[in-house]
């Protein structure tokens, strides 16, 4: 209402308003424009066109395109179909779990890097813990299925060496969500310090300083100086971890397989079967609509918890 005001004051007194400047502006900064000119095409083509898309989810697809208007037919099949339901817990356990424990390791080795005050070290644990995360998921895969081979890995060669049995990790229903979970905090935890680290480097020395005059310990300090600092980066970065919740593929792709469906079956490799593998591309199609607006959902909720706890909204 405000900015609305102040366009018709400015038309009374003959100013002109915000929006008269636009083009002089992009004149002016034409350079910056045509720098921008890939990234918009690229999220054009890649990421808006394919929206287009959503409508299969309503119609029913055969070998020659769109068939006819079902209505909301694949969202009912979807919500009775006892298959989805299991997928759809599965999801929310894996990366539920997935996300506490990469914020709470984050935050954990966050501080004890913080603590290292020798920068070389310091640089070099650092560049260790966060080199995995450059590995793709298929360097990944295969370096754990070689470590935790059943036959001849490490893993389970320490296990016979102390009079236990080899565990097949990546296909036992029992240990797959474990070894998933411990494979994702290896490669993606590291990544993750990153932002805490920079957000400590901002926090004022004096503080500390003042804090061990008056006898604080270290542990006080980073509970009463250090946590409170972070608070703003860990909502942001938990609403960041809250909009992929649903967006897990690679990763359970590359490590799963008909074994273990019953505990590692998620969202998304669910959809490449029915869609991909199995040509149900209109059902597929409504599945990944609901993920995304679940998805919507728990941002807009993670950003509203925002606003009431630090009175600030993300964006």
């Amino acid at each position: 209402m405000n900015n609305i005001a102040e366009i018709k004051a400015g038309a009374i007194i003959g100013k002109k308003p915000y929006w008269s400047n636009v083009l002089p502006r992009i004149i002016k900064y034409k350079a910056f424009y045509i720098m921008a000119i890939p990234g918009i095409i690229y999220f054009l083509i890649f990421h808006y066109w394919p929206m287009y898309g959503i409508r299969i989810a309503f119609y029913e697809f055969g070998l020659l395109g769109l068939k006819g208007f079902i209505g909301l037919k694949n969202f009912r099949e979807l919500f009775q179909s006892p298959v989805f339901h299991k997928v759809f817990f599965n999801t929310m356990i894996i990366s539920t779990v997935n996300i506490i424990t990469q914020l709470f390791a984050a935050i954990v080795i966050s501080l004890l890097l913080n603590e290292i005050l020798q920068l070389r070290f310091k640089k070099f644990v650092q560049t260790v813990i966060y080199l995995p995360h450059f590995l793709s998921w298929v360097i990944t895969a295969s370096i754990f299925y070689l470590f935790l081979s059943p036959e001849d890995g490490f893993a389970n060669t320490i296990i016979e060496f102390f009079g236990g049995k080899p565990i097949h990790f990546l296909a036992s229903p029992q240990w797959w969500r474990k070894t998933f979970w411990a494979i994702m905090i290896w490669k993606e935890t590291g990544w993750g310090t990153i932002i805490f680290l920079a957000a400590l480097s901002g926090i004022d020395p004096n503080l500390y300083e003042s804090s061990s005059i008056d006898g604080a310990t270290r542990l006080q300090q980073a509970w009463y100086i250090t946590m409170p600092h972070l608070g703003p980066v860990i909502i942001i970065v938990l609403v960041m971890y809250l909009s992929k919740i649903f967006n897990i593929f690679e990763s359970v792709f590359v490590l799963y397989n008909p074994l273990v469906y019953d505990v590692s079956d998620v969202i998304g490799t669910y959809v490449y079967r029915k869609g991909i593998i199995g040509g149900d591309y209109d059902y597929a199609t409504a599945v990944g609509l609901f993920k995304s607006v679940i998805s919507l959902v728990l941002v807009l909720g993670a950003n509203e918890l925002s606003k009431r706890i630090r009175q600030e909204s993300i964006f």
